[in-house]
């Protein structure tokens, strides 16, 4: 049995908890949690998104001096950041004893730091370790946990989604950075700097006018109260018990596997930049523009793909936004469905159209499109696991699914990176299209026959086992709230 805590400490954090959920919230405290959600949120995009943005520019700098600017080749050096996924995994479920609150400021404080030290970076090292800092603050989310835990459950795929398509529109201001602090290719750190910046302010505002959730301060008391669920859960949460959690839950573990062929289509999210960036050179090649490929490239990268990068973000918005209406007014693995139909249709019109010389602009949005609808199918698939999680285990859980992702990037890296890297760069676009198609109709498959819906489920009354094989005297599944 696992130890209680002392039962003076726990009386403390009992009227500590108890007094935050007494606390006035006001009539338009809802509306300010969103908002400062959403400040968290276009950090964190910002943050996941700006190393993708200047892809090309990095590899042909940092990379130049050692004879090699493939982009497979940062790639691999990418790689090294990924083992803090599995920290990752010991930090988040931290959040299931202590609050969502405090992590929702570390983590953009976190990201912040990443982008600051990438700004500073004079070497590959200090890159790698800046991109290594950001890898493990990105992945927690912790403001989505606080969009699940706080909104009504009829709006709750809505909410999240146009909190995205906000976050997302701003990151165009990375296009904009681009043009007025990026006179050549060379001068790309100088784009991370105001990211920086404005995402140390965030986690300022977060601290000072975000509350904890209610679902979390119900649920810690109920622990300290000795008060455990059927269930089996453990309300401290913890890597180990999310891990058997799922293990133990059918619903769960579908849900994970579906994640990691999802996941497996990953360097689709990573390698857009680099399509845009070489159908157009090789275009103008084909047109006589320019004397050899490297030329190309640095004229592409200051104009077309920057112009481009312009409307990406509003083809992402949209991407994000589309779906989470759908899955409120139909169902999640409608939602599933769509994104995943409207991705690949999307990553043809882009790869498709910089190869034939399509105005920057539509292929921007295209490209944005393909980018956002391929998060949301991953998001539908993660917002199924956290309504399917309780309350006390929910970040664990959540942080957990980092296993899957883990196994999903590895295949997409492990299938993606040799081809690239025999194939050359020029052959990016057709090779990712050959790993993610499989990818997302696998991932669908399983979603479709193995898992069950979980629109409008109530989060504060989800044990887990509502989709378990049926037993005598077992409860159905969480009613719509």
């Amino acid at each position: 049995m696992k130890k209680m805590p002392d039962p003076e400490k726990a009386s403390r954090e009992i009227a500590r908890r108890e007094k935050q959920l007494a606390g006035p919230r006001g009539k338009f405290y809802f509306p300010y949690l969103i908002f400062i959600v959403s400040l968290v949120y276009i950090t964190d995009e910002i943050a996941s998104m700006i190393g993708t943005l200047m892809k090309t520019e990095i590899a042909n700098d940092m990379l130049s001096h050692f004879g090699d600017s493939s982009v497979g080749m940062l790639d691999i050096l990418s790689v090294i950041s990924v083992p803090f996924l599995a920290l990752g995994m010991l930090y988040k479920p931290l959040s299931d004893r202590f609050g969502r609150k405090p992590f929702l400021v570390i983590n953009t404080v976190g990201m912040s730091l990443g982008l600051l030290i990438i700004y500073l970076s004079k070497s590959i090292p200090a890159y790698v370790l800046g991109a290594c800092v950001i890898q493990f603050f990105v992945p927690h989310d912790m403001q989505a946990v606080y969009i699940l835990e706080a909104s009504p459950a009829r709006h709750r795929a809505k909410l999240y989604s146009a909190v995205k398509c906000v976050a997302m529109l701003v990151v165009m201001a990375v296009p904009v950075l681009r043009r007025y602090l990026m006179p050549d290719t060379s001068q790309w750190r100088r784009v991370y700097l105001i990211p920086a910046v404005v995402g140390l302010v965030t986690s300022l505002a977060a601290m000072l006018f975000a509350k904890e959730t209610d679902a979390f301060n119900r649920s810690r008391i109920n622990y300290l109260r000795g008060n455990t669920q059927e269930n089996g859960t453990d309300a401290s949460g913890g890597v180990i018990p999310a891990l058997k959690f799922v293990w133990k839950h059918k619903q769960l573990r579908w849900l994970y596997i579906a994640v990691a062929f999802a996941e497996s289509g990953y360097l689709l999210t990573v390698d857009y930049q680099v399509v845009i960036s070489y159908g157009y050179a090789e275009h103008f090649l084909s047109k006589g523009l320019f004397p050899d490929l490297a030329s190309a490239l640095e004229s592409v990268g200051v104009n077309e793909v920057t112009a481009a990068l312009f409307l990406f973000p509003v083809g992402c918005a949209l991407g994000h936004l589309l779906p989470g209406f759908v899955a409120d007014r139909k169902s999640r693995k409608a939602a599933a469905l769509f994104s995943s139909l409207a991705a690949v249709v999307f990553f043809l019109g882009f790869m498709i159209g910089s190869r034939a010389g399509w105005p920057p602009y539509l292929v921007g949005f295209f490209s944005g499109a393909c980018i956002g609808f391929f998060w949301s199918n991953v998001d539908t698939i993660n917002m199924m696991t956290g309504e399917s999680s309780p309350t006390a285990l929910r970040s664990s859980i959540l942080a957990t699914v980092s296993v899957a992702t883990g196994v999903g990037v590895a295949v997409s890296y492990a299938i993606t990176i040799p081809l690239l890297t025999k194939l050359g760069n020029a052959s990016t676009g057709p090779v990712l299209l050959c790993v993610a198609v499989p990818s997302l109709i696998a991932a669908f498959a399983i979603l479709a026959v193995k898992t069950h819906d979980t629109r409008g489920v109530d989060l504060t009354a989800v044990r887990g086992d509502e989709w378990d094989e049926p037993t005598e005297g077992s409860a159905g599944p969480v009613e719509p709230a």
